[in-house]
């Protein structure tokens, strides 16, 4: 299950690519959700800029909430950043968004921020972005935000712990697994 790494690809509504994430490995799905987790991944913005995420993540992906959710594991603790954004697709090329601009930042101590509520009322003009889908982006902000108060879905820390051990589990067998192809080449 470890070998199905997958890109996770954000576009802006003008469809201009904005960041890309290489890799990721899915350790668990549903229906309607993906879960998905990058360690010390190498990250390409739309810019050509070119960094690392500094520490491991559990992400939640929906087919049916306009967000999704990365659970950032720094210094025993979860911190949260949530992009309000389209629901994703899959296809060959990985996990696809639209990213909103909103977004939310949720401290292990429960305090949260909106951020980019102007990058947002720009984009509004510069995008375009029709009344239906401002209406939209803003119902699932308030959607999300009850989500954080209900501590339901990732932001439950057993939730997310439950899905790391799944990723640390699977990397282990994985390591077992080339360790072992490694031995029988020599």
């Amino acid at each position: 299950m470890l070998d199905n790494k997958i890109q996770i690809i954000s576009y802006k509504h003008n469809g201009a690519l904005h960041r890309v994430w290489q890799y990721a490995y899915i350790v668990r799905q549903t229906s309607d959700m993906i879960v998905v987790v990058n360690d010390h991944t190498n990250v390409i913005d739309g810019d050509g800029r070119r960094w690392k995420t500094k520490e491991p993540a559990v992400c939640y992906f929906f087919k049916n909430y306009w967000f999704n959710i990365i659970c950032m594991l720094r210094n025993n603790a979860i911190y949260y950043y949530c992009n309000l954004s389209s629901p994703y697709v899959r296809d060959a090329e990985g996990l696809k968004y639209i990213d909103y601009d909103l977004d939310v930042k949720v401290f292990p101590s429960g305090d949260k921020v909106i951020l980019d509520r102007d990058e947002f009322d720009f984009n509004k003009m510069d995008y375009g972005y029709g009344d239906k889908l401002i209406a939209i982006v803003e119902n699932e902000l308030q959607i999300l935000l009850q989500k954080i108060d209900q501590k339901a879905l990732a932001f439950n820390s057993e939730v997310v712990m439950n899905d790391f051990e799944i990723y640390k589990n699977l990397r282990k067998q994985m390591d077992r697994k080339k360790n072992k192809s490694n031995k029988q080449k020599k």
